[in-house]
C-alpha cells in the first residue's frame, strides 16, 4: 500500500487557474496564482458575491481523538468528492496545517489515501505564506511594545503586566517562558516574556473571524497588549499598530484555492487548533464558498466537544453561519481504544471493547443533537480489518438515537466510496433542525464556562480560584462580559485528564488561567495542563522527513 505522500505525488494535478474556471466559473483576472497549482481569490471578487444566495453548510467533526486515528479531514475531502460524484455542486473548506504537528506528532492536515487535497507537500509546509504573515504581524506588535518602552514609555506600560506574547509556528517548549532585553541599556529593559505557537495567537483568531479588511484592521486595533500600573488597558490602536499589521496580512487574508485528488475545488485558509484556540477555518473562506456552491463541507478541529462547540458558540455566533447538518466521524479502531484496549490490539475483532467505547460516540451524538440542535449522521471511516459484526453492533447501538451510521470507503476509493454518505447528508440538509448555542451571550462568563463543562464535557463542577474569579469579574466590568468563551483543554478526553477514555462523568474542570482576546472578541479559559506552546515528542516526525538530491520530499506521511 502506497503512503499518503506517494499517492499524492503520483496524482495527476491540474493547472489551478483553468480548473477554477471550469469548476466554479471564476475568471483568471480574479485570481492571484502562486505557481501552477495554488491560487488566491481576490477580495474584490469576494465582495462582488455578497448578493448571491448561500448554499448548505455541512460541519464535519469527530469523536475524541485517539492514537488509533479517526480521519476527520480525510472524511471532509471524501464527502466533498462524494457530493460531486452524485451530481451536487460542492466545495470543501479546510484549515491550513501548522508546522508544529507536521514536524511533531500529529502530522499534516491534507487528508489521506484517495481522499486528499493537493499539492500535499506545499500545503503541509509553507503553502502560500499565510502563517508567516500572521507570525510577522504578531511579532511586529511585540517589537513595537518593547520599542515604545525603550523610547520613553509614553503610554506608561507596566512591564510586569504586558500580556502580548511572541509566536513561532513550531513546537518549541524552551520558548514558553523567556527573558528578553538582556545585554545592557541598548537592548531595552529586561522583562519576562514567552512564545505561543502561531495557531494559538489572537492574530490567528482575528484573521479567521474577520469579515473583511476593514473588520480585520478594527479587530487588530482592539487587541489589549498590556496594562498601566493602575491597570488601565493599553490597546494596539494606542500605538497605531493596526494599520501596519493589516498591511502585513493583506495578501494572506485572501482565501487559498487548491484541488482534491479528483480535481474538485477546496478552499484552505486559516488554521487555529481546537484544543488551544477556536479550531475553525476562516469566516471569509466559508462565506465565500457558500456563495459559490450548493453544498459546502467544512471541518472543526478535534472532537465535537472542542472544535464543533467552538464552531457553534464562537464562529457561528459571530458570523451568522448556520450549519444544516453534522457528520460525526469515527473509526472502529478508535472506538475500541475508548473501550480500554491499546492501539496494537485495535486491529482485532473485539465486540466487548467496541461496546464499551461506544459511550464516547453516544456522548458526542447527544451533544450535537441536544445541545447544538443539529441533525447528524455517523460516518465510519472504514478500515480493512473492520468486521461485519463490529459494524452491525455500531449500527444497532446508535439506532436508538435515530442517527444513521454510514460505512464509508473514501480512504480507499475516493469520492465513489463516499456516495452513500453524500446522499445521507443531502437528505439531512433538506430536513428540519433546531440550531442553538450552548449558552446565551448575556449570562456571566463563569456561567458560560460551566455551561460547556457540565453540558458538553459531562463535568460535575468548575474549579476556579479567587484570582481567576476576580479576573473574570474585571473583564465583565470592562465591558467584555458578552463575549463567548474559548476553552483550552486537552483533546483526548472530555475531562482535563487525557488518560480518561470513553465518556467520563462527574469530573472537575479546573481553570488554570484566563486570557482576554479583545480583538478576537472571546475569553480564553486555559484548563488542566494544556499548553499554548506545545512540545515535541521523544521521536518527532521531523526525524523521518527528508528531501533527495532531486528535491523529492519523503516522510511527511
Amino acid at each position: 500500500m502506497k503512503s499518503d505522500i506517494e499517492i499524492a505525488q503520483a496524482a495527476t494535478i491540474q493547472p489551478i487557474i483553468p480548473l477554477i474556471k471550469s469548476q466554479i466559473g471564476i475568471d483568471a483576472k480574479e485570481l492571484n496564482p502562486y505557481g501552477h497549482f495554488k491560487a488566491k481569490l481576490s477580495l474584490d471578487y469576494i465582495n462582488s458575491l455578497q448578493g448571491k444566495p448561500d448554499g448548505k453548510l455541512i460541519l464535519v467533526t469527530a469523536i475524541s481523538p485517539t492514537p488509533a486515528g479517526e480521519g476527520k479531514t480525510t472524511t471532509t475531502v471524501g464527502l466533498g468528492d462524494g457530493l460531486n460524484q452524485i451530481g451536487k455542486k460542492a466545495l470543501i473548506c479546510l484549515r491550513e496545517p501548522s508546522l508544529g504537528p507536521v514536524f511533531g506528532m500529529k502530522g499534516g492536515a491534507t487528508g489521506g489515501g484517495m481522499a486528499q487535497v493537493i499539492p500535499m507537500e506545499d500545503i503541509n509546509l509553507h503553502f502560500t505564506g499565510d502563517f508567516n504573515a500572521i507570525a510577522l504581524a504578531n511579532n511586529l506588535l511585540a517589537a513595537l511594545i518593547d520599542n515604545h518602552i525603550f523610547h520613553g514609555n509614553a503610554l506608561n506600560f507596566d512591564v510586569r503586566r504586558i500580556t502580548w506574547k511572541r509566536v513561532v509556528d513550531m513546537n518549541d517548549r524552551a520558548l514558553r517562558k523567556i527573558t528578553v532585553g538582556l545585554g545592557g541599556p541598548g537592548n531595552g529593559y529586561p522583562r519576562e516574556d514567552g512564545f505561543d505557537i502561531v495557531v494559538a495567537s489572537e492574530v490567528m483568531a482575528i484573521f479567521c473571524l474577520a469579515n473583511n479588511l476593514k473588520d480585520l484592521k478594527e479587530k487588530l486595533g482592539r487587541i489589549v497588549v498590556g496594562y498601566t500600573p493602575d491597570q488601565k488597558a493599553i490597546l494596539a490602536s494606542d500605538m497605531n499598530a493596526q494599520g501596519a499589521m493589516a498591511t502585513l496580512l493583506k495578501e494572506a487574508f485572501s482565501p487559498n484555492i487548491v484541488q482534491t485528488l479528483e480535481g474538485n475545488i477546496a478552499l484552505i485558509h486559516g488554521g487555529p487548533f481546537a484544543n488551544i484556540a477556536h479550531g475553525c477555518n476562516s469566516v471569509i473562506a466559508t462565506k465565500t464558498a457558500l456563495k459559490l456552491a450548493d453544498y459546502v463541507v467544512t471541518e472543526a478541529g478535534f472532537g465535537a466537544d472542542l472544535g464543533a462547540e467552538k464552531f457553534i458558540d464562537i464562529k457561528c455566533r459571530k458570523s451568522g453561519l448556520v450549519p444544516s447538518a453534522v457528520v460525526l466521524v469515527a473509526t472502529i479502531r478508535a472506538l475500541k481504544y475508548h473501550g480500554g484496549i491499546e492501539v496494537k490490539e485495535t486491529g482485532k475483532e473485539n465486540l466487548d471493547a467496541l461496546k464499551k467505547g461506544l459511550v464516547n460516540l453516544e456522548k458526542h451524538i447527544t451533544n450535537i443533537r441536544d445541545h447544538y440542535g443539529l441533525p447528524c449522521v455517523v460516518a465510519i471511516n472504514l478500515r480493512q480489518e473492520d468486521t461485519v459484526a463490529e459494524i452491525e453492533l455500531l449500527k444497532s447501538t446508535t439506532a436508538q438515537y435515530g442517527v444513521e451510521v454510514i460505512p464509508a470507503k473514501h480512504w480507499a476509493e475516493g469520492g465513489k466510496g463516499a456516495t452513500d454518505l453524500a446522499r445521507a447528508v443531502v437528505k439531512l440538509c433538506d430536513g428540519p433542525s433546531q440550531f442553538k448555542f450552548v449558552y446565551e451571550s448575556n449570562i456571566p462568563l463563569i456561567e458560560k464556562i460551566k455551561a460547556v463543562a457540565l453540558k458538553i464535557y459531562g463535568a460535575s463542577e468548575v474549579s476556579a480560584d479567587k484570582k481567576i474569579m476576580e479576573k473574570l469579574s474585571s473583564y465583565e466590568a470592562a465591558g467584555y462580559g458578552h463575549y463567548p468563551i474559548c476553552i483550552a483543554k486537552n483533546q483526548y478526553s472530555f475531562s482535563t485528564d487525557p488518560t480518561l477514555r470513553g465518556a467520563p462523568q462527574g469530573h472537575i474542570l479546573n481553570i488554570r488561567e484566563v486570557r482576554l482576546s479583545a480583538g478576537a472578541e472571546f475569553i480564553v479559559a486555559v484548563c488542566g495542563d494544556i499548553m499554548t506552546m506545545p512540545g515535541l515528542p521523544k521521536i518527532p516526525a521531523a526525524n523521518s522527513i527528508d528531501v533527495d538530491d532531486l528535491g523529492k520530499i519523503s516522510g511527511l506521511f
